[in-house]
This record gives structure tokens, sequence and C-alpha cells, in this order.
């Protein structure tokens, strides 16, 4: 038997144990009762290290070298090849022991994080995170001396495949020197605040209309479902897209957003080569590429004029509410407001590349340990007041309020204002090509924007880099000025 045909067996067994084990994932955040947490670690960790197993079994690296000798094999399938031996190459470089450990501290941290979040407590999780840290920081080593590069590059590259840190720095470059000024500006531009929408919002009313338009917009219900957790997110398993999102019975536009946000990860998960499903070439590569496409359809999409206009008479029926303050207009200034905010996932699109530098500085200081975690919650609180000027009232609002440190995702939030400035680039390109686009979303039919999508992002799995991608989708490298002159065209023009 060739050795191509035994890798893809393997990966496939490979994906299929992945899927269990976000699914698993899945039902944690979603559902799970903190009493279940130790057990629930237990499994991850068992799953996580059988995933391991498969892909550093001393016999992996001879069948990928015999792979890659086979002449005939396709361009999807030489891309399979090279993401299994990117991914062998990264699990070989880590010990089991040390996996299946960070398996079961960031389960059960990121269990006890639930309960510090509601009671705004970053000591009851500290030393939860200090376990998750300390062994991230041993992961991360293994795999620099793997790849040759440093520990935070080496995080990094568990999410976005060859970025670097020098790379992302540069890309950050135009956004620190120019948001500033751009933020005073809008700021000094819309000094009158829209009419307000009061509630309450019933929590059904909220799920009715969310699911209205994750329809519209082409969500698949018969492989994927939304839910209510503590932090919105979208994971699951191929053919199987779970979404989630929270609700705030005072402010319906914040899940509502989230619902549009999630979607577009979801639409992304549900529009990867069927063909390749349990391969590495079907997933998607890269998390820029996947943020890309939830703020492609939340930001760039669904906070558009010819969205808003669309959808509030629709919003305003849900909530059986009518009057000058449910009109188009005075909906698209609350969607397109600006206001620095202590939330990210709350954020507008004018101060969020704010809460991703802040983060994107305190994890490099704690992988590098030049900031002792005790100082983390004043630490984010200074922060905070540099680049927004707001400050924390508890830590809640504070370094509690996102799960990914405390569920072992370090490396990964630089992946949201890169996914942003792709997001722009990919609108501005399919726009440019199919002029059907926007005003498809004028009437509520994403179809030609979806269509875009699938041939130029979803469909293409894990085959070309996102270098490659974003360059052969938009025409050129990923570019900051694109992203900037978006945010002028839609606060100043």
């Amino acid at each position: 038997m060739k050795a191509y045909p035994q890798l893809e067996a393997r990966f496939k067994r490979l994906t299929v144990l992945g899927d269990v084990d976000s699914m698993l994932h899945w039902d944690m955040s979603a559902m799970m009762p903190l009493g279940a947490a130790a057990g629930r670690a237990e499994q991850m960790a068992a799953v996580k290290v059988l995933c391991h197993q498969l892909l550093t079994a001393p016999e992996i690296p001879d069948l990928i070298a015999a792979a890659e000798a086979e002449q005939g094999l396709g361009s999807w399938q030489s891309a399979n090849l090279a993401e299994m031996r990117r991914q062998s190459a990264r699990a070989r470089a880590v010990d089991e022991e040390l996996t299946e450990a960070l398996a079961r501290a960031v389960s059960n941290c990121e269990m006890r994080w639930r309960q510090a979040k509601r009671d705004a407590d970053f000591e009851f999780v500290r030393p939860g995170l200090q376990s998750v840290l300390d062994l991230t920081r041993q992961e991360a080593q293994a795999i620099a001396e793997a790849l040759d590069t440093s520990p935070y590059d080496a995080l990094i590259d568990g999410f976005d495949a060859g970025l670097r840190e020098s790379e992302i720095d540069r890309l950050f470059a135009p956004l620190v020197e120019n948001l500033p000024k751009l933020l005073g500006r809008i700021l000094e531009r819309q000094k009158s605040a829209p009419l307000p929408l009061d509630g309450p919002f019933p929590v059904a009313a909220q799920r009715e209309i969310g699911l209205k338009l994750m329809a519209l917009l082409g969500f698949d219900f018969a492989h994927g479902r939304l839910d209510q957790s503590l932090h919105p997110f979208t994971g699951g398993a191929f053919g199987d897209v779970r979404l989630t999102t929270r609700y705030d019975e005072g402010n319906f536009a914040k899940s509502l957003m989230g619902v549009l946000h999630e979607t577009g990860h979801a639409l992304y998960e549900q529009g990867l080569p069927e063909d390749w499903g349990y391969q590495p070439v079907g997933r998607a590569h890269s998390m820029m590429l996947h943020e890309s496409q939830s703020l492609l359809i939340e930001m760039q999409a669904c906070r558009s004029k010819e969205f808003l206009t669309f959808a509030a008479p629709m919003i305003a029926q849900s909530f059986g509410r009518s009057g000058a303050a449910w009109s188009p207009d005075n909906l698209i200034r609350h969607y397109t407001r600006v206001q620095p905010g202590l939330i990210r996932v709350d954020a507008d699109e004018v101060t969020y590349p704010a809460h991703v530098l802040l983060r994107y500085r305190l994890e490099k200081a704690l992988i590098a340990g030049d900031l002792p975690l005790r100082d983390l919650p004043h630490a984010w609180n200074r922060g905070m007041e540099e680049l927004l000027g707001v400050i924390p009232g508890n830590d809640a609002e504070g370094c509690l309020q996102d799960i990914h440190w405390f569920d072992g995702a370090w490396g990964y939030f630089p992946s949201y204002t890169l996914g942003a400035m792709a997001a722009a680039q990919f609108f501005q390109a399919a726009g440019e090509s199919e002029p059907g686009i926007l005003p498809g979303i004028a009437k509520g039919d994403f179809g030609p924007l979806v269509a875009w999508l699938r041939r130029h992002v979803h469909g293409q799995g894990s085959r070309l880099t996102p270098s490659e991608l974003i360059h052969q989708a938009t025409g050129k490298p990923l570019d900051a000025a694109v992203y900037l002159a978006h945010l002028e065209r839609r606060y100043l023009a």
C-alpha cells in the first residue's frame, strides 16, 4: 500500500478525534456544570493524548517522506501532505506528558474562569492560569527549538502558520500611528447621540431575530445550531457547526451583532470543501482568515447602510416597536456609533484594534516572563487608560473578560485585527468583482457575497497559505491602508 493513502486514513482518524475534542469543549463552555469540570478535564486530556500519539507515531516521518516521493499527486494532495508535515513537526516537538498536563490544566482553568468572571475575582482563577501559563511557556519553548524561532512566534504559528511577530509589528504600525488621530476626528464629528432604543428586549425575541438573520445569511440549520453561553464562540465538528451568543435584555444590539459575527465563522466552516472534510487541507488554515470571515459579515456587511436600512423594519417588528428611534437612519447611527469602551466584543471597529494591541502587548510580556501574572489586572487597567481613556471598574470588565488565555489560546489575539484588515480587503475585492453584492445586501440577499466567499476563501480550505490566499483573492498582499481607508469612508465621508 502506498504511503499517501495510509496517511489520509490516519489523518481522518485524527480529524474525527479532533472533532470529538471540539464538541467536548463546546459542551463544557455552553452547558457543563461546574462540578463536572474535573471529569471533563480528564476526558479532554485523554483525547488530546490520542491525537498527539497519532501525530507522533514513529512511522509518520517515513510515511511522509515516502508520500512526498510518490508520482502523480495533485495540487490538493500535495497541499494536504504539506499540512500533515507541519502538524506532525509541531506535535513531535512536544512530549506526551506535557500535552496531557496542558490539556488538563486548560480544562480546569476554563471552568474556574467562568466562576471568576461571574464574581469579578481574578485571584480565584490566578493559580489555575499560572499553571496554564507555565505549561504554555514550556510548550512554546519546545516548538520554538524545533522551528528555530522565538517562543512567542511558535505560539503565533499555531494559529497563523508562518506568521511572525515582526510581520505583525509591521502591519500594526500604521494603526498605532493613525488610529488615535482618526478616533479624535470621528468623535468630534459625532457629538450628538442617536435616539435611545428603549428596552426591555426579551431574550426570546432576540433569539428569534437572530435566527432569522442567520437564515438570510445562508446558515444551514440542518448542520448546526445556536445556543447561549458565557462567551460567544463557534465550534463543533465537520458537518455540525455550533454557535453561541449571550443576551442582555437592556441592549439587543450586542447579542444581535454577536450572532452575526459568529455566523460569519459558521459560514466559513460550512463552506469548506466537502471532498476534503476529514483531511488537513480541508480545514480552515488560519485564525486570521477565520476572523476575517466573521468580521466581514458583522462589520463590513451587516453594519453597512444597505443592510441596516433593510433590517430596521424587521428588528422593530420583532420587538413590537415603532417611531423615529426605530428608523433606519437612527439604527445606522447606533450601529456605527464610535465610543471607547471596556469590552472588546462590544467594541466598534475604530476602537477595536486598541483592545487587541493591549492584549498583544500583555501576552508577549507574560510569555517572556517580563510581567508577573499577579500584576496582570493592574497592567491591564493601566493599558486601557492609556489606549482608550477608560478604566475597568472590576476584573470582569478587565482581564477576566476574554476566555482565550484561560482556555490556552496564547498568540491568538493578533488574529482579530489582522482579520479585520483582511475583511476590509476581501469585501472591497468582492464588491469590485461582483457589482450585485451591495444591491443584494440592501434586499437581504447575501447570495452573491457568500458565493464569492465560497469561491475565493471558504472553498480553498488550506490549499494555499493565508498570504497566498489573500493575494490571490484580492490582487495584493494584506495592507493596513485598505482598512484605514474603509474607516475613513464609513465614519468621515
